[in-house]
């Protein structure tokens, strides 16, 4: 059974950092797309990086840019979000998603931001930044 499970959300003052990690399990082939994204009470789900696992291809929102990155291990059993320079606005509930055997990988950085095109999602992990 393939899942995913985000975990390292907490209470961090402005300005702070955090690192959430996204453990993937069940996967038999790099072939996938791991995509985060976060969701504030009231809004949709905002994407925020994705990754290519197979040639390590990364993908930010201009929101995040600069301030996120997204990176895995050796293994690629685990994608990572490092959070920087955090703001009361970052606040949200944040998961981790996948894109099994996606087509159009030219075009991931066009539609990796949304979240219609992920088929499996992970549980949330809450992020609350205090400022």
């Amino acid at each position: 059974e393939v899942q995913l499970q985000a975990s390292g959300g907490g209470l961090v003052q402005a300005g702070g950092s955090l690192r959430l990690s996204c453990a993937a399990s069940g996967f038999t082939s790099d072939d996938l797309v791991i995509g985060w994204f976060r969701q504030a009470p009231g809004k949709e789900h905002e994407g925020l990086s994705w990754l290519y696992l197979a040639d390590g291809s990364s993908y930010y929102a201009d929101s995040v840019k600069g301030r996120f990155t997204i990176s895995t291990d050796n293994t690629k059993d685990t994608v990572y979000l490092q959070l920087a320079t955090l703001k009361p606005e970052d606040t949200a509930a944040y998961y981790c998603a996948a894109i099994l055997w996606p087509r159009r990988r030219s075009m991931l950085g066009v539609y990796g931001s949304n979240p219609d095109e992920y088929g499996l999602w992970g549980q949330g992990t809450l992020v609350t930044v205090s400022s």
